[in-house]
C-alpha cells in the first residue's frame, strides 16, 4: 500500500514520499537495509511488523541540514564536545524496532556508545510512522522534533517520553533561537552567520556584579 500525505495546501513535488507494508517480517526489513547498502535514501523505519519506506523531499533535507548546522555551530562556539551521526541505522530485532533520524548526536566521548543520546526529526509531511515508539523501544535519551518553526523536546522517562521546555543533553542551547534563525534565514551561511553574530552579542554583555550588604560594626 502506499500513501503519501500532505500538509493543507501543500503540492505533490514538496511533499516527502512515503510507502507502507503491513506484516512484513523482520528479516526482510534486514534484506531491504542490506540492498539499500550506504545510501542516505530511502529511510527506512520499522515498527512492530510495519515498514515505511520514506523519500525525504527537497525542503526536508534542507530543514534538517540546517538545524544540524545550527546545533553544531552553537556547540562548537560554546565549546560542546558533540558528536553527529547523520542517520545512523538504530535497531532492535528483539523489540521489532528499526529507525533512521535526519540527525543523530552523542555528547562527550561516543565511544561504546550504542545510541545516540538524541536524535533529530524534521516533521515536514503529516503522518508517517510512530517515531516516539521506535525511540522508545530502542532507548534514545531525547528526540527533537522539528516542526513547522518550532522544535520539541521529548525525554525518556520511565520507560515512556514527556515534553521538556529545554534540551537536558544540551541545556546551554537556545532551541528558540535555532528556530527562529531557521524561519528567519532560508539560507543555511547567513542562519549560521547570525547565530555566531548572536552569541558574540551575548558575550559582550556585562555581567552584573553581585551586591554584599556591609554590616555595621
Amino acid at each position: 500500500m502506499v500513501a503519501t500525505a500532505q500538509r493543507p495546501g501543500e503540492i505533490a513535488a514538496t511533499a516527502d514520499q512515503r510507502a507502507y507494508f503491513h506484516n512484513v517480517p523482520w528479516a526482510y526489513y534486514e534484506i531491504l537495509l542490506a540492498l539499500r547498502g550506504e545510501s542516505a535514501v530511502p529511510r527506512l523505519s520499522y515498527l512492530n511488523g510495519t515498514l515505511e519506506i520514506m523519500t525525504p523531499s527537497h525542503g526536508h533535507e534542507g530543514a534538517k541540514k540546517s538545524l544540524a548546522r545550527l546545533v553544531e555551530a552553537y556547540a562548537d562556539a560554546l565549546d560542546i564536545r558533540l558528536n553527529g551521526f547523520g542517520s545512523w541505522t538504530l535497531k532492535s530485532a528483539p523489540k521489532e524496532r528499526g529507525a533512521e533520524p535526519d540527525e543523530c548526536y552523542i555528547r562527550g566521548d561516543a565511544k561504546g556508545h550504542e545510541t545516540p543520546d538524541f536524535a533529530i526529526e524534521v516533521a515536514w509531511t503529516s503522518g508517517g510512522i510512530d517515531k516516539l515508539e521506535i525511540y522508545r523501544g530502542l532507548g534514545v535519551r531525547e528526540v527533537w522534533f522539528w516542526e513547522e518553526g518550532k522544535i520539541d523536546v521529548f525525554e525518556l522517562t520511565g520507560g515512556a517520553y514527556e515534553r521538556i521546555p529545554r534540551s537536558d543533553v544540551l541545556p546551554e542551547i537556545d532551541l528558540a533561537l535555532i528556530a527562529r534563525l531557521m524561519e528567519e534565514h532560508e539560507d543555511q551561511y547567513d542562519a549560521v552567520r547570525a547565530l555566531r553574530s548572536a552569541l558574540a552579542r551575548t558575550s559582550k554583555r556585562p555581567r552584573k556584579r553581585k551586591t554584599t550588604s556591609r554590616r555595621t560594626r
